[in-house]
């Protein structure tokens, strides 16, 4: 069954406190999805965001970001006052997220909200139901801010090295601490239960990305290090990134400690199951980060200052996707097939069965044919006019060169009347591909300001947009409603994922 719907972060909503939340704008927007006939939401991660304030470097692959809370909510239920809310600067500028302000600010007032707290029983029962990863969390969080924000690796010998009695010592020194980071992580759970419920029964479906490599500084690699290309004293070997291509001379130095794939695949990839499963529950659909890696990955010396030298190695392929086709048979997921790719990575793809990645974007380089071009595509994918990693089509327009242009608009028979960027939405909801997705930037035909992640570098405008608040009119429902119909991509409430599967086959 056809499909479409929009990539739009939660943290891009409009709303009062300095970030987009799970409050009354995220449940509007899936009102909006509804009016325009869309049956799909792509989000980014929702894990806390980490190093560059991105959502794909988070210190937890099982929390939730608690810049996403809804505050109102909070007001509502007695653990806030209007007045402390109103006496907080949360933003310079109501379309672009501060994280300064954010980090300065946002635990504060949730520990205002803990102390008033009372359901000290349902706090009890969200701990016991999710102790797998959230007591060792929260104990994380609680040393990080004991040690003044430090990463893990330069904690104290006997907590960095987990040594059992420091680790007891520390829990019982940090018990209400640990209390207070088990109570934020029950509000972000129990807000985002709610909205995803409401989405379900507006017959929406949630794309969620899961990110292949987690940070050197999370609870993840403290915890289980022998998972990890580490050394004795817990330094990297070799981190990950990719190798110089046409859009960076020195390549992308992302710098995640590398996994032990061997030992990973020795217990039947445990811990990647337990992180996909909990991706399943929070997501109806998983698309997976970086899928080329799996199959073979840019392996970059620890220490080195730019991905120039590295070496493709091996990764788990077909053993990983078997392992997960067997402990997960109801996982949707969809493979990100972007970037370098050889012919054993789009065999893995399909001999995976997981729909790949199709960029319009992408498509109009007239120097070479492209396997981007509509015409080529098979109806197992997913089509997009572009990503969070790429400019709007806006910008695209604006600064593509005029060949590609030229290209672009005799292929997509383009017209100013029709507007270049609806002319590119135009083509993706025509194509085969059983699902497309627009970014809400290329919906609004915004330009460079409006861009939400340039790969490989770190700025003030990565992550930080954020929508005003006239964005979900009915104007443009009525717009996309329309062509969503006339390419076969609208249906009736229905309990069909995104990817075609029926619940009752699930």
């Amino acid at each position: 069954m056809r499909s479409s719907g929009i990539l739009m972060h939660i943290s891009s909503l409009p709303g009062p406190y300095g970030i987009g939340t799970m409050g009354k704008r995220a449940f509007q927007f899936i009102d909006f999805l509804e009016e325009a006939g869309q049956s799909v939401w792509q989000i980014l991660p929702l894990n806390p965001t980490g190093y560059g304030d991105s959502p794909y470097q988070s210190c937890s692959t099982f929390a939730g970001n608690h810049y996403l809370i809804d505050l109102d909510a909070l007001v509502e239920a007695g653990l806030l006052m209007q007045e402390e809310l109103d006496s907080v600067q949360w933003c310079h500028s109501e379309t672009k997220a501060d994280f300064g302000l954010l980090y300065k600010n946002r635990l504060k007032v949730l520990r205002k909200a803990y102390a008033r707290f009372t359901q000290q029983e349902e706090l009890d029962a969200f701990c016991r139901e999710n102790s797998s990863w959230l007591s060792d969390f929260a104990l994380f969080m609680a040393l990080k801010d004991s040690f003044g924000g430090k990463p893990w690796y330069q904690w104290d010998d006997a907590l960095k090295f987990r040594d059992p009695d420091a680790i007891w010592a520390a829990r019982q020194a940090q018990k209400e601490e640990i209390r207070f980071f088990c109570f934020v992580q029950y509000l972000f759970f129990r807000q985002w239960n709610a909205l995803r419920a409401y989405a379900h029964s507006k017959a929406i479906r949630i794309i969620g990305d899961v990110p292949i490599y987690v940070p050197y500084d999370s609870v993840e690699v403290w915890k289980d290090t022998a998972l990890f290309q580490l050394d004795e004293k817990l330094d990297p070997v070799a981190v990950a990134g990719c190798p110089p291509d046409a859009f960076s001379e020195d390549g992308q130095l992302w710098g995640n400690p590398l996994y032990r794939w061997d030992v990973m695949e020795a217990d039947g990839f445990s811990w990647w199951m337990r992180r996909l499963e909990a991706a399943g529950k929070m997501y109806d659909v998983v698309r997976m980060d970086h899928f080329r890696g799996l199959e073979s990955y840019w392996s970059v010396p620890y220490g080195n200052e730019t991905a120039r030298i590295g070496q493709w190695i091996k990764g788990p392929g077909m053993a990983f996707v078997n392992a997960v086709r067997k402990n997960l048979p109801q996982l949707d997921m969809i493979a990100e097939d972007l970037g370098y790719l050889t012919q054993e990575v789009l065999d893995l793809r399909d001999a995976s069965g997981y729909p790949g990645m199709k960029v319009l974007e992408f498509a109009f380089d007239s120097r070479e044919p492209s396997n981007y071009l509509p015409h080529t595509y098979s109806p197992n994918t997913i089509c997009y006019t572009g990503t969070h990693d790429n400019m709007t089509m806006r910008q695209w327009f604006e600064t593509a060169a005029p060949e590609a242009v030229e290209y672009a608009t005799e292929y997509m028979n383009l017209s100013e009347k029709e507007g270049l960027v609806w002319g590119v939405i135009r083509t993706a909801f025509a194509s085969v591909s059983d699902c497309c997705v627009v970014p809400m930037q290329d919906l609004l035909d915004l330009g460079a300001d409006a861009r939400m992640n340039f790969p490989g570098t770190l700025s003030d405008s990565n992550w930080t947009w954020r929508a005003k608040d006239d964005i979900m009119s009915s104007v443009l429902a009525k717009r996309l409603l329309a062509m969503t119909k006339l390419y076969g991509r609208f249906s009736a409430k229905n309990n069909q994922s995104p990817l075609g599967r029926t619940e009752s086959e699930e």
